[in-house]
């Protein structure tokens, strides 16, 4: 049982709605050049940030449950910890942690895995993202579990790679396949044999989410499964040649199979075991669902082999997928949405479909559902199916539009919304489109500000981490690192701080217009309740607010 609320002393509840806007993507970066958000011509987040209190809140690294501040926050853990008050650690870091122990490899799931290719004398095989970015996979865990395998007496293994180019360079491939096929070459010996079986661009295969496209899913199934595409001798070679013929960065990169004397090195074959080695969730349940599921209408997936199949983590804790996985996930307890609705408060949570699990699913503990039908509703507007460079306004107006509409009745006292452009965007590397991005947020902004006005509402401005305000790689000197003349683009999440600003139209001196500094995003869940009237649970991240009790 949640204890319960208790109001606040001293402060006035507004009559408005509180709308909490995360704008995804959007931090202060530490470069003019390269900097899309404060290039851009956004007059009412200038304006907001001049006369509203605001402070800078960490978003990566150990504020949002990260091994190190040297990792990039994302959406997931950036939700988490919005969502949670306080910071639980999350995938990386338990992943790391079970590795180093051993803890993996004496559970049930490794064994089963690896014991079921020993016992068939079957192939074990691992898909997921192939690089170091640490916010999906790391290549490193992928290595301490072929290694691992060879241990247990496993003789093949076949690795299927998503190329990164989004949390990582976006042409940085073959600086984790070159290394990668050394070192499968100095581990293939007595009668052991790894190989990377297939690959392709993690925007054109297999990491669909929220069911946005599940053709991406069904062309990594066909790559993967049933090793059906363009054949080449090496990753190495496919790679080289996609990028010459298509111009496209790592992440758009097409589909490719590895084969030898033209019959491919690794199809998906009844009897093997397959690990999908993305710790994150969001990407990883669809392809899950592909193997697990016995009802399936997504796309025709011919014969579906009988594999023994596990996850890195939980990916649904309500929904139990994937049915057997290595690492148990962080249990997410005590959520500001399950106070909320015990105290009666109906809100509202709204994104479209590329971020509409975050406002929801992560935001929640990673449940999904609603924590209760009565005083929650949940919208989702479909995102296009588009590169987002083509649309970088994305659906953020007609985000804008419902959320008016819902100021108007006056139906809910919590309005929850996430902008994906400076995110979804962001990652494309096209400055232009990133620019464009936050222009579109900051009308929306605009919009949302007057009906919160009208309402006698407030509103609180964050963001989940930053993206659009670094879009050049840089050099320690701070100068632009080039390549052949031309500016290096950077497509990965930043390390910068993200905007806390509190638009409070009827405030009334019931706290200090000066903002604690110093926090993490985890403290966006405790300013909330305050501004809600209630005090913030003991065990919440402090809120940016200094209270002033009468």
């Amino acid at each position: 049982m949640l204890e319960p609320l208790a109001k606040l002393a001293g402060f006035a509840k507004r009559p408005g709605p509180l709308v909490l806007v995360i704008m995804d993507g959007v931090g202060y970066g530490k470069y003019a050049e390269g900097d899309a958000v404060r290039s851009a011509l956004k007059p009412n987040l200038d304006w907001l940030t001049a006369h509203c209190p605001n402070t800078k809140l960490k978003a990566h690294g150990t504020a949002v449950g990260l091994p190190s501040d040297a990792d990039m926050g994302n959406s997931e853990v950036g939700h988490n910890a919005i969502g949670a008050g306080r910071v639980f650690e999350q995938g990386a870091k338990l992943v790391c942690a079970a590795l180093e122990t051993g803890a993996m490899f004496q559970g049930h799931a490794w064994q089963e895995l690896s014991g079921n290719a020993v016992k068939n004398g079957s192939t074990l095989h691992f898909i997921g993202l192939f690089s170091d970015g640490n916010v999906h996979s790391h290549i490193d865990h992928l290595k301490a579990m072929i290694v691992r395998a060879k241990q247990d007496g496993v003789k093949k293994v076949r690795v299927h790679i998503l190329l990164d180019g989004r949390d990582v360079g976006e042409t940085s491939a073959l600086q984790y396949v070159d290394p990668f096929e050394t070192f499968l070459k100095e581990l293939n010996t007595n009668g052991f044999d790894a190989r990377i079986a297939s690959g392709g661009g993690r925007m054109f295969i297999t990491m669909d989410r929220y069911g946005a496209d599940w053709s991406m899913v069904e062309r990594g199934w066909k790559t993967h499964v049933l090793a059906e595409g363009r054949q080449f001798a090496s990753a190495h070679e496919a790679i080289e040649t996609l990028r010459r013929e298509t111009k496209a960065i790592d992440q758009d990169l097409g589909a490719f199979v590895i084969a030898e004397h033209g019959q491919p090195v690794g199809p998906i074959v009844d009897g093997d075991s397959v690990c999908y080695f993305n710790f994150r969730g969001d990407r990883a349940i669809e392809i899950t669902a592909a193997f697990e599921e016995d009802v399936f209408d997504k796309f025709d997936r011919g014969h579906r082999p009988q594999v023994c199949y596990a996850g890195m983590m939980e990916y649904d804790g309500d929904l139990h997928v994937p049915k057997r996985y290595l690492v148990s996930p962080p249990v997410i307890d005590r959520t500001m949405g399950e106070f909320l609705c015990a105290a009666g408060v109906h809100s509202l949570a709204i994104s479209e479909t590329q971020k509409f699990g975050h406002v929801t699913y992560f935001y929640n503990g990673n449940k999904s559902g609603k924590i209760s039908e009565t005083l929650e509703d949940y919208v989702e507007i479909p995102s296009d199916r588009l590169p987002f460079e083509q649309r970088p306004w994305m659906k953020a107006a007609e985000i804008t539009d419902y959320i008016l509409t819902a100021i108007a009745a006056g139906k809910y006292d919590f309005i929850r919304l996430n902008f994906p452009n400076g995110d979804m965007v962001g990652h494309t590397g096209v400055y232009q489109a990133a620019q464009i991005a936050v222009e579109t947020v900051d009308l929306c902004l605009g919009r949302l500000k007057a009906a919160v006005e009208k309402a006698g509402g407030t509103m609180v401005i964050t963001a989940d981490h930053g993206n659009a305000d670094d879009m050049y790689e840089h050099k320690k000197d701070g100068s632009v690192l080039t390549e052949n003349g031309i500016l290096k683009v950077k497509t990965a999440h930043s390390l910068n701080p993200v905007p806390c600003i509190i638009y409070d139209p009827k405030y009334a001196g019931d706290y200090a217009p000066e903002l604690r500094a110093g926090l993490g995003i985890s403290s966006v869940a405790a300013t909330c309740l305050n501004l809600l009237g209630y005090q913030a649970p003991q065990d919440y991240d402090p809120s940016v607010l200094v209270m002033r009790q009468s």
